[in-house]
């Protein structure tokens, strides 16, 4: 099994550790964070949030983002899987209930 790294979400302060296979977004749910998301396959591109430090990889070759916006740090959680400790900005993201 693959170790554990540490997300954080810059906007609320809270972290997560995400194992891989699963993806940045399952891990979120697994502990209890929110993040927006609807298609689940890397097309929509609800789940779209910015990754200031770290890296992922992806399940899919080529996920919904343009080249500029990979260059720039932007991720998609629900096919991205957390390499490294990521630091992401997701202003949306909340607490499950």
């Amino acid at each position: 099994m693959d170790k554990a790294v540490r997300v954080t979400l810059a906007v609320q302060g809270w972290t997560f550790d995400a194992r891989p296979p699963a993806t940045v977004l399952q891990s979120a749910e697994r502990a209890g964070v929110r993040l927006p998301s609807s298609c689940r396959n890397g097309t929509c591109r609800t789940c779209i949030c910015l990754s200031t430090s770290g890296t992922v990889r992806y399940l899919i070759e080529w996920p919904g983002l343009s080249a500029d916006e990979k260059r720039e740090g932007y991720i998609l959680p629900c096919v991205a899987i957390a390499e490294t400790d990521l630091l992401i900005v997701a202003p949306a993201a909340s607490k499950f209930a």
